[in-house]
């Protein structure tokens, strides 16, 4: 499923996709074509789609077998702020001390996570410029 509202800045786009490594490719090109829409370059864009696809597959694991991912973007003038979810039966967040989680944080800028409401989230923020 897939929904998007308005034609400007400050759009929410949202996908929800099976909790399958198989569907990270439909993340990693949303969030490039998102990217170009606002400006990114060209470096900026293939960092952002390692981020998201490495966020998506920290959170595989956690995800409730037959569940949905859920990703939300939200477009700025020059920021893109990037939501990954799944249910989670296991609520324990991703090791912020991991390789991955240096790699993400790396790629992404401001990167952060949170349990709610039984869902497992991570959150990038990657700025333009």
């Amino acid at each position: 499923m897939v929904s998007e509202s308005g034609s400007s800045f400050g759009d929410l786009v949202e996908l929800q996709v099976p909790a399958s490594s198989a569907y990270l490719t439909v993340l990693r090109t949303t969030a490039a074509r998102l990217a170009a829409r606002i400006g990114f370059t060209l470096d900026e864009i293939e960092d952002l789609r390692i981020a998201v696809d490495e966020a998506g597959a920290m959170l595989l694991p956690l995800a409730v077998q037959g569940s949905n991912m859920h990703c939300s973007f939200q477009l700025h003038t020059d920021i893109l702020d990037v939501v990954v979810s799944v249910p989670a039966a296991q609520t324990d967040l991703p090791s912020r001390d991991s390789f991955a989680w240096t790699v993400l944080s790396a790629l992404a800028g401001e990167v952060h996570s949170r349990v709610e409401d039984g869902r497992v989230s991570i959150m990038l923020r990657k700025k333009r410029g």
